[in-house]
């Protein structure tokens, strides 16, 4: 007797579990969508984008400008005697050495840059998802990343998008 009222008593409890779980919203968002496509994101975009365009020039010019260089003192290669030739040469590769460690310094700022930004970008986002859930009563928000199928009508992005433009306009990047 006692083993069929502890038999019907965790049914109970596991029947009673199963439809609290059935009536959890559980929702997800797409972050990725709303970075690129946010006024603030594409501002940050955009930004990120020209930073990389200024590198990118800068590494075309001096790559042009080495060229040039290594064009001349081939051009000179027979006119030098071979002590001046291997000066000039070790010259040219001290040059290189230092404009590599210039624009590698240069792409690591550029990369720690974005990662600020993207921090900022989520400290931002991260407020207003969790004002959105606490208001709709949401209890599991996902990134659409992690989750390998789910109905539409879970999907809180654009609802998240277009609070986040209502309340976020520039992002400052200091």
């Amino acid at each position: 007797m006692k083993k069929i009222i502890y038999i019907l008593f965790v049914s109970l409890l596991l029947f009673n579990d199963f439809s609290l779980a059935s009536e959890k919203k559980i929702v997800f968002i797409d972050i990725n969508r709303i970075f690129i496509n946010s006024n603030a994101g594409k501002d940050l975009n955009s930004f990120i984008k020209q930073k990389k365009k200024d590198l990118d020039d800068q590494v075309n010019i001096s790559v042009n400008e080495i060229n040039s260089k290594k064009d001349k003192l081939a051009a000179q290669k027979n006119v030098l005697d071979s002590k001046e030739y291997s000066k000039k040469i070790k010259e040219l590769e001290d040059e290189i050495k230092k404009i590599n460690a210039s624009i590698s310094k240069k792409n690591d700022e550029l990369i720690k840059l974005q990662k600020n930004i993207e921090a900022k970008f989520s400290q931002n986002l991260n407020s207003i998802i969790e004002e959105f859930s606490i208001e709709n009563s949401i209890d599991m928000i996902f990134k659409k990343q992690q989750i390998l199928m789910a109905k539409n009508e879970m999907d809180i992005t654009m609802d998240i998008l277009n609070l986040f433009n209502k309340k976020i306009n520039k992002i400052d990047i200091d």
